[in-house]
């Protein structure tokens, strides 16, 4: 791929990360395959090995699905048409067709009743690649992260049917102590896997798992 050009106005160090990011390549194939962000190799990646979206017809749930990268891959590897598939976030994204979209925050309860009121059933697959908005204290941002998981988790317990793939993004040091026991109680086959999309120094991760 041909490699992308910076100007020379921006400071040497916003140049650096600017040219890592532009001449990322996983961001310059998300450009070419008509992908919303770089992660949609990720969750491509995260079904290569795991088989999620291998039935014929699926309920699916993306929380934290801004800006729509994981819905596109989806909708690909999916019978969408045979599938209901809802993603919410509390930003809005442009419309996918044939995918539902909820703008609302995770942590309302009336998100909890539109999702049950939109599938009316249990869900094959639970979706969440979100991260909280850091602030720079590793101590508040772990009780972030924390929080984050669990609301997911509070999700999965609610929805996600015996043996239903649920996929999360963690961060080292983030699934510890009492949170890795309310996984282990609530999961089997509990597999971690850094997608090769996954920058090196990012220390995000992800659980794999199935509903006990």
């Amino acid at each position: 791929m041909k490699k992308i050009k910076l100007s020379k106005k921006h400071s040497h160090k916003s140049s650096l990360w600017l040219n890592r990011h532009m001449n990322d390549e996983f961001f310059l194939k998300s450009k070419l395959e008509g992908f919303r962000s770089r992660s949609s190799f990720k969750l491509i990646q995260i079904d290569k090995k795991f088989k999620i979206f291998n039935q014929n017809r699926l309920n699916i749930v993306d929380l934290g699905c801004a800006p729509g990268g994981w819905l596109q891959v989806i909708k690909r590897l999916t019978n969408y048409k045979k599938s209901k598939i809802l993603g919410i976030d509390k930003l809005k994204i442009e419309d996918i067709d044939g995918i539902n979209f909820l703008q609302r925050d995770i942590f309302e309860n009336k998100t909890i009743e539109e999702i049950n009121n939109f599938f009316g059933e249990k869900i094959d697959v639970l979706l969440s690649d979100m991260s909280p908005n850091t602030s720079g204290n590793r101590s508040v941002d772990h009780l972030k992260i924390i929080s984050l998981i669990e609301s997911v988790l509070d999700v999965s317990e609610l929805f996600l049917k015996k043996d239903g793939f649920f996929v999360c993004k963690i961060f080292q040091g983030g699934a510890q102590g009492e949170l890795m026991d309310r996984i282990s109680k609530i999961f089997k086959s509990i597999k971690y896997f850094k997608p090769q999309a996954s920058r090196k120094e990012s220390p995000e991760t992800y659980i794999v798992a199935k509903k006990k």
